[in-house]
């Protein structure tokens, strides 16, 4: 599906590691036999299950110092995902937040840093741990822990950092514990690891349908809507879509222009994902499409569902389905054209209309597609998934040529050559955009 495409942040990945093996050529000088190896390794640490909204957690992070020699300065850093927050903040610890981009969540980063000896072969740990609260609005989270032997305070999209007001912490060694074994470290300088938080809440996943209304011949805007109604927001695990939406359209018309995160379905229908792998409560996706009434049909009636997926968090179905319904009005206009923003009136719903994804347009050209939408279809006149930069620029040339292009026969030259200009600047844009993308959930 290209519904949240991992691109920019396997760029920057790329990026990094080839950074990293130029400065390794340009000069760093090998380490020789008898250089003392730095190494830090973290204890494990389990999943966390069963939390209550409003709960506190403890974090009982622990690590060893596996190189040959000791380290004068170590920072142990707590990341976690917007349904958690730090509580108890010692002076010691820096708490920076951290607005999304690319495909990461905002989250909130806690870094602390502990001025002392830390001999090789010992286990320490926070002599205080540290503590996060489960906030009403938390249901699937992250929690990240890391230890380094620099300090690893987010740079990108960071704000400037708050210092804590609790009493300060230091490391205390736990004796009783095993240490990690000398050259385990799977990185020189740092070790982190991931734990999955759950609490016990529920998010209420619903679409909301919409009237199309028009005569035949004509050309009406339609907005379809899902909408997480909470109270838990919802993270995936992987990169994908947050969920996914099957859109069906009334017997009668045509889909000519298909949202960006719509694709066509093999039941001739479209299914929709969303911009990112996550949907904060009261939060969701507007899909914007165009479509003709090519005729009218006693009882025509489309749909837009959720699909099958697994949602155990969203006990209520009732709301997972609702109906796009079709009323043709009048005599046959003969006509193409859009019929205005105003033709299509959506059924209700809490989510907004609208969003960086795409607008819906009360023109006659039908609207333009968002730079947030990612992949999938972004025009044409047969609403497909083959959209892009060639789809686009096939709009511009038919406003140019004043019709359909589908429609002119042999054309002449001025709608190709406007085409090609339009693939030109519509590829343009796409580099500009892949730096940051920001979600369009409204």
């Amino acid at each position: 599906m290209p519904l949240s495409t991992p691109g920019p942040r396997a760029l920057r990945q790329t990026a990094g590691a080839l950074g990293a093996l130029a400065l390794l050529a340009l000069g760093a000088a090998p380490a020789s036999a008898d250089d003392p190896a730095t190494g830090l390794v973290l204890g494990a640490l389990a999943p966390v299950d069963g939390v209550k909204p409003g709960a506190e957690i403890q974090v009982p992070a622990t690590f060893t110092n596996t190189g040959g020699a000791a380290l004068g300065k170590v920072w142990m850093s707590y990341s976690v995902t917007r349904g958690l927050s730090h509580t108890a903040i010692p002076s010691n610890c820096l708490r920076y937040e951290v607005t999304s981009f690319d495909e990461a969540p905002s989250s909130s980063d806690l870094v602390c840093a502990f001025d002392q000896q830390i001999e090789p072969g010992v286990v320490y740990a926070p002599e205080r741990p540290a503590t996060l609260k489960a906030l009403d609005h938390a249901l699937h989270d992250e929690l990240r822990v890391s230890v380094a032997a620099y300090d690893p305070a987010p740079t990108d999209g960071a704000a400037d950092p708050v210092r804590g007001t609790g009493p300060a912490v230091k490391l205390v060694e736990r004796p009783d514990e095993k240490p990690a074994a000398p050259g385990s470290a799977r990185h020189d300088d740092w070790d982190a690891a991931d734990v999955p938080v759950t609490t016990d809440n529920t998010a209420d996943f619903q679409v909301t349908g919409a009237r199309l209304r028009g005569r035949v011949g004509d050309t009406v805007d339609v907005q379809l809507k899902f909408t997480n109604a909470g109270p838990g927001w919802v993270l995936r695990a992987s990169d994908g879509p947050a969920t996914h939406v099957l859109v069906k359209m009334p017997a009668g018309t045509t889909v000519t222009k298909a949202d960006g995160y719509c694709e066509k379905a093999g039941d001739g229908g479209y299914e929709c994902g969303t911009s990112q792998r996550w949907v904060d409560e009261k939060r969701g996706e507007t899909y914007a499409f165009r479509v003709r009434i090519d005729k009218a049909v006693a009882g025509a009636e489309g749909s837009v569902a959720l699909t099958g997926e697994s949602r155990p968090f969203d006990a209520d179905k009732t709301n997972d389905t609702a109906a796009i319904t079709l009323d043709v009005t009048g005599g046959s206009t003969g006509g193409s054209g859009s019929t205005g923003g105003g033709s299509a009136s959506s059924a209700g719903g809490t989510g907004t209309t609208g969003g960086s994804g795409s607008t819906a347009g009360g023109s006659a050209t039908g609207g333009t597609s968002g730079s947030a939408s990612t992949g999938g279809a972004t025009g044409g006149s047969d609403g497909g998934s083959d959209g892009g930069s060639a789809s686009a620029a096939s709009s511009a040339a038919s406003s140019a040529s004043g019709g359909n292009l589908a429609n002119t026969g042999s054309g002449s030259v001025l709608p190709v050559a406007a085409a090609a200009a339009g693939a030109v600047v519509v590829g343009a844009g796409a580099i500009v955009v892949v730096r940051r993308r920001a979600g369009r959930q409204r």
